[in-house]
Order: C-alpha cells, then sequence, then structure tokens
C-alpha cells in the first residue's frame, strides 16, 4: 500500500491503499488520466519520492525484502523526458555511462566500452551510434532513437527491475510499438518491467501482461491485461461498440459511462472503485501474501552487483565527468563568437589607447578600471549558464548512484579553465602592449596574475548565483545587479562615498581588481610629469585623486580577500548543489 503526500501549503493524498505484484518475466503496465498518479507511484517504488518531497506510507518489497540502497543501484528508471547530454553522440552517452555506472570490481574499462557495444546493438543504434545526441536547436538523432538511448543507459547495469516513465510519449504508433516489443523482450529475459502509459494503442495494449488501472490515486483494477475486457463487462461497465482497449479504460477512470455520458463522473468512479474492493482487492492481497512466504531468499537476482558504496572510485569518476564535460564544452566555451568578442574588444582597447603617455594616468587608469568591469561580467555571466542546463542531467544521474556530487563539481570547474583563462590571457596580450602600458615582462606578468585571480573569482560568483537560483534569467538578472553595484564601489566612479554605504567595497571584487591592477602599474614614491606647462614640476602618483581615494597599499590585503572569495563562491555553490539529488551526498 502507497500512500504519497506533498508538502506545500497542505498535505495532499495522491496515492490510497493500492497493492499489486508483478513477477520477473512480466511487462506491468499503469494506466490513468492526468493526475491520477501514475507518475506518482513509479517514483515510489524507484525509491525515488523523497526527492520528490513526498511521504510514503506502506511499504515496497523486492522478492521480499525492504527496498535499500545497495537495490536502487540496479534498479533502472527512465524517465519520461530524455535526459541526455545534446552534444555527445550515442556510443560517447553509453560509454561515459558505462565507465561511471558498472562496478571496477568485476569489470575492466575495455569490457566496459564493450558492454556499451553490446547495447548498441542490442538496441538496433548502430546506424546512428556516432551520431550526436542533439536537443530542441540542435539536430540529432529521432525521438524514437533517443528514447532508446535513455533505456540502453539503464540496461548497462543489466537491472532486475526497469522502471519506465512514459516511453512512448510524443512518438508515432509504429515507433511506439518498436519501444514497447523491445521492453517485451527484456521482460522475456527474465526482467520485471513496469512502465506508465498514457494512451497505448490496441496491439501496444495486449503486450502487456498486467495493468493497473488507476483513478484519482484510487486502483480500479489490477490483473492479466488479457482478461480487463471481461471484468469490466462483469461489473456492467461493457463498452456500446467495438473500441480501443486503453481508451475505453481511460474514459471509464475519467468517470465516463461507456456510452460517453458526462452525468454524474463521480458516481462512476465510486462505482469502479467499489467494484475492484469486492472482486479483486482481496485476490491480489493474498497473491501478495502467497508470495511473500515462498520467498526466503532473493531468487531473483535483485542483489548488489557493485560491491560497494559506489561502482567507481573518486579519481574516475572525476576523470570521466572531465573528459565527457570538455566534449560537451568544446562546442559553447571554444565558440567563434565568444572568441571574436574578445579579440574585437581587446583590439578596440588598443586602439582607443594606442601608446598613451606615461603622464596620461587618468586614461591609463581608466583601461585599468574598464577591464576590471569587463572581466567581472564576461566570467560570471557565462559561468551563471554552467548548473542550470544540467539540472535534470544531475538529478538523474545522482539519484542512480552514477558518482559523488564532489566529483562532478570538480569536473566542472576544471573543464572550464583552460577558456576561461585563455580568453583573458589573449586580451591582455593584445590590449596591454598596444595600449602602453609599462613595457617590462614584470609589470606584465603583475597585471595578468590580477587579472587571471579577477576571471577565476567572477567565474565562481557566476557558479553561485547559477546554483543557487537555477534559473538563468533571474540569476543573469541577479548578476547584472550584484556586479553593477561592485562596479559603482569600486573607487573609480565615486571617490567620496558616504561612510553608511562604504562596506560595498569591502565585498567588491571590482575594487580589489582595481586595486591590485593598480599596484601592478605603479609604486609608491612613483612621481610623474604633472604640469604640460611646468615640466619640471613633479608629483607624487599615490596623490593622483583617482588613485589616493583607493591607494596603492594593502596589495597583500587585495589578493587574500579575493583568494577567500575565489574559494567562498564555489563552496557556496557546492551547498547550492546538494540540493539537486540529494541521495547521496
Amino acid at each position: 500500500m502507497f500512500d504519497k503526500k506533498n508538502n506545500s501549503e497542505e498535505e495532499k493524498l495522491i496515492l490510497k491503499g493500492l497493492t499489486g505484484v508483478v513477477k520477473p518475466g512480466e511487462m506491468l503496465a499503469m494506466l490513468g488520466p492526468s493526475g491520477s498518479g501514475k507518475t506518482t507511484l513509479l517514483t515510489a517504488l524507484g525509491g525515488r519520492s523523497a526527492n520528490n518531497g513526498g511521504k510514503l506510507g506502506g511499504k515496497i518489497t523486492y522478492n521480499g525484502k525492504q527496498l535499500s540502497n545497495a537495490m536502487k543501484r540496479n534498479i533502472g528508471f527512465v524517465t519520461q523526458d530524455d535526459v541526455l547530454c545534446p552534444f555527445l553522440t550515442v556510443t560517447e552517452t553509453l560509454v561515459f555511462t558505462a565507465l561511471l555506472r558498472l562496478p571496477n570490481t568485476i569489470l575492466s574499462k575495455d569490457m566496459k566500452i564493450n558492454q556499451a557495444e553490446a547495447v548498441i546493438n542490442q538496441f538496433g543504434l548502430a546506424r546512428c551510434k556516432n551520431s550526436i545526441i542533439g536537443g530542441p536547436f540542435l539536430r540529432g538523432i529521432s525521438g524514437g532513437e533517443r528514447k532508446r538511448v535513455s533505456i540502453g543507459q539503464e540496461m548497462l547495469v543489466n537491472p532486475s527491475l526497469l522502471l519506465l516513465d512514459e516511453p512512448t510519449s510524443g512518438l508515432d504508433s509504429t515507433t511506439a510499438q518498436i519501444i514497447v516489443s523491445t521492453l517485451w523482450e527484456l521482460a522475456r529475459g527474465g526482467r520485471t518491467v513496469a512502465m506508465t502509459i498514457h494512451q497505448p494503442s490496441s496491439r501496444v495494449f495486449y503486450m502487456f501482461h498486467k495493468v493497473l488501472l488507476l483513478s484519482e490515486g484510487n486502483a480500479v483494477y489490477f490483473g492479466n491485461g488479457s482478461t480487463v475486457m471481461d471484468y469490466f463487462s462483469g461489473v456492467g461497465y461493457a463498452p456500446s461498440f467495438a473500441m480501443n482497449p486503453s481508451d475505453f479504460l481511460l474514459d471509464l477512470a475519467s468517470g465516463l459511462t461507456p456510452d460517453g455520458s458526462h452525468e454524474d463522473q463521480n458516481a462512476v468512479k465510486q462505482g469502479l472503485i467499489s467494484a475492484y474492493k469486492s472482486n479483486l482487492h482481496d485476490n491480489v492481497k493474498a497473491e501478495l501474501h502467497q508470495l511473500n512466504l515462498e520467498q526466503s531468499q532473493d531468487q531473483y537476482g535483485l542483489e548488489d552487483k557493485n560491491f560497494g558504496e559506489w561502482p567507481t572510485n573518486w579519481l574516475q569518476q572525476f576523470t570521466v565527468l572531465l573528459s565527457r564535460g570538455v566534449k560537451e564544452r568544446k562546442y559553447q566555451a571554444f565558440s567563434g563568437l565568444k572568441i571574436g568578442q574578445v579579440l574585437v574588444i581587446s583590439i578596440l582597447c588598443g586602439l582607443l589607447w594606442w601608446q598613451s603617455d606615461a603622464s596620461h594616468i587618468q586614461d591609463k587608469i581608466g583601461l585599468l578600471f574598464f577591464m576590471a568591469g569587463f572581466w567581472g561580467f564576461f566570467p560570471m555571466s557565462q559561468a551563471i549558464f554552467t548548473f542550470p542546463p544540467e539540472r535534470k542531467i544531475l538529478s538523474k544521474e545522482r539519484a542512480s548512484g552514477m558518482y559523488r556530487l564532489s566529483a562532478y563539481f570538480m569536473s566542472r570547474i576544471v573543464a572550464d579553465l583552460p577558456m576561461e583563462l585563455a580568453l583573458p590571457t589573449i586580451f591582455l596580450t593584445i590590449a596591454y602592449w598596444m595600449s602602453g602600458l609599462k613595457p617590462t615582462a614584470g609589470h606584465f606578468f603583475l597585471t595578468l596574475s590580477a587579472l587571471l585571480l579577477s576571471v577565476l573569482v567572477s567565474q565562481g560568483l557566476g557558479f553561485a548565483l547559477g546554483a543557487l537560483v537555477m534559473d538563468q534569467r533571474s540569476a543573469t538578472t541577479l548578476g547584472a545587479v550584484i556586479m553593477l553595484s561592485f562596479l559603482l564601489a569600486g573607487g573609480f566612479y565615486v571617490q567620496n562615498v558616504p561612510g553608511f554605504i562604504a562596506w560595498i567595497k569591502y565585498i567588491s571584487i571590482s575594487h580589489y581588481t582595481f586595486k591590485l591592477f593598480l599596484g601592478s602599474q605603479y609604486s609608491i614614491n612613483e612621481t610623474y610629469q604633472c604640469s604640460e606647462e611646468d615640466v619640471s614640476r613633479i608629483c607624487k602618483v599615490e596623490e593622483f585623486p583617482a588613485i589616493k581615494q583607493v591607494g596603492l597599499g594593502g596589495q597583500a590585503i587585495s589578493a587574500v580577500a579575493m583568494l577567500f572569495m575565489l574559494v567562498g563562491y564555489r563552496l557556496i555553490a557546492y551547498i547550492a548543489l546538494m540540493r539537486v539529488g540529494v541521495t547521496r551526498k
């Protein structure tokens, strides 16, 4: 019996006293109108109801044993949406999954790759194995092929139980029949297959060994698929003309009479529930009780095949995820548009500040502050888009116990580093020498170090905002407000900041970056020619108004503050990601 409750303003009972038995070699279809509780029941069966904030009453047993984490790792669970990486090929998708999900204790790397190849051939994916998965705005394989890839991912672990949520959703009838036929073959091999399905064709319907019909969380039928029409005819609900059984069942579960009447739908539903309790419920309970008595051991092989808490060690998880991340990100990070943007801005800066005279301090510090602002916004806005698009993938893969969150997090950070560090280096190499900043290697590398540190801190802020908000538009807006606040308090635009708001500069990335930039170009007691009329007049650089407010001292403190933010923002992002797929930390 399964009771599922959602905690919002009030608790809502979704599933009401359900009981059933599905044996190895059988395929179960869960039918019912939208909102009847099919997906809720499926997530409860897979041990994933806690991820949705629900509460479960009753118990779920597998071959007489209580559901455990060891069992969860060997249950295949296919979500309704095909949650796949769009830029990977079919082969890459399955190989990466095999390397992460199959245990090191019994399989070598080559054996895992061979397992992926075997799944490709088993599911008829050889023709498209080198094609990318694709997505809404990226052409890839067909919908039916994507669904087979999703099922293939779960079949890699050779599960004894395979759960699927609407595996035929969005597919034409022929493709849907092919998918269900494939699942029927898997069940015939000794597996238990259970799925939710909305409105299957009559050919598909009669492939199911058992059918569960739900109406508002109540069971109105559970039994053999071949006898369902006879049962409803026997309780007074015979169809008035020949029709698809699934259409007929959905009409009944929605409260429509066999003649299509909409009158008193609640009475129809209550009549079906009463008929089920009178005719079927006791028989199902008796079958369950008898089966529990017979199963004194796990005779159908739902044992833990991973021999440990994780199928692979941390380093292997990190390495595989890093390799996958690099393959994914190269299409986005190394885009011509992004590189072109940086090149244009760097050349434009070089031309506007072309060989600026050493005495033009205002111009030079203007360039330094522009770099602090540009390389605050740019990496932050890019990093915001790291985690939100991968939320579904992360939730799915973490729920199946593929890897530790720390391995995923570190791989995503490292995968972005090459481009995140290469672009500012290219920018500074062009703009620095064109603009006439101090032409020595020491000053250049000191400026570059400050720039790269600023980029990493701004990237960390983007990671934190993306992980906290998990909505790209909202996170981008919030990031712009924060970064603009940092810029305004950076010490360049406003030099006489009121005391009650001056504290912003102590958390401002722009302020510390600007300070480090000034320190990379100027030193205390350095002088400059401060009058064009009187060439003998010399002034101290530290007394220049725009520099005096920020100061040339405290460089070490600024660097330490930036390092704290570099670690702190990433720590915030990591903690925020714990909300996604929280079954393992």
